[in-house]
């Protein structure tokens, strides 16, 4: 499976998080996770991957990194690197590896969802709003989401 991550960097270190699976590493795919995530004129900064040939022809500014430095000389797409490493051993040690493909988006979502409230001030603000993207969300039949027919449960995810 296929992970991409954007990781907005702020003047002093980084920011929010999105991250994504992706069926594949082709420029289209590519496009379509900046597109849905990265709001149009950011720099957006790269390796020299070939999918990501277009971005500049869609309203962001390309830069390939070469060493491209941070105020406080820390390499860019380290971040990018620091968040897949933070992210495997949280899956690894927390869900001791054992993670269905079926699953891995929405272990994609909580970590993001953790990772983005991390420096909040009000920790009550945190439920509500895991409460509030419950009550938003339409149940889904657990049958009809994952093809299993025995299971009369119905559950909200979010």
């Amino acid at each position: 499976m296929l992970v991409t991550i954007a990781v907005e960097i702020m003047e002093k270190g980084t920011d929010r998080v999105r991250m994504s699976l992706i069926p594949d590493a082709s420029a289209k795919a590519l496009l379509k996770f900046i597109s849905d995530n990265i709001e149009t004129g950011s720099i957006v900064i790269t390796d020299g991957w070939k999918g990501y040939s277009g971005i500049s022809k869609k309203v962001y500014l390309h830069v390939i990194d070469d060493k491209t430095k941070m105020d406080n000389e820390e390499e860019v797409l380290p971040n990018v690197h620091r968040i897949a490493s933070l992210l495997k051993r949280w899956l690894f040690g927390t869900h001791q590896n054992y993670i269905g493909e079926q699953y891995l988006s929405y272990y994609l979502d909580e970590y993001t969802f953790r990772h983005n409230r991390r420096k909040s001030k009000s920790r009550g603000l945190l439920f509500q709003r895991l409460i509030e993207q419950g009550i938003v969300h339409v149940p889904v039949e657990y049958k009809l989401k994952w093809g299993i027919r025995s299971s009369p449960a119905k559950f909200c995810l979010c």
